[in-house]
């Protein structure tokens, strides 16, 4: 694998494990809020921090995406 897609599967681990949810359910939480193009747009800013800063951001990016798509 290469070093993008091994940030993206942490990315979900970390966040799945943190939130309490099952990989299926991350998944479709990631898809559905387009997290996977956030992640992949931010890479070289991100991946740089520590997990709880990622797992911070992304619940920031997360809240902000549903908020858009409420309106």
């Amino acid at each position: 694998m290469d070093d993008k897609l091994d940030f993206l599967v942490y990315c979900i681990e970390s966040y799945k494990n943190a939130k309490g949810l099952k990989g299926r359910e991350a998944i479709e939480l990631f898809n559905r809020y387009r997290v996977f193009d956030y992640i992949k747009a931010s890479y070289e800013a991100l991946h740089t921090t520590g997990r709880e800063y990622i797992i911070d951001d992304l619940n920031i990016y997360i809240s902000a995406r549903k908020q858009v798509i409420r309106t």
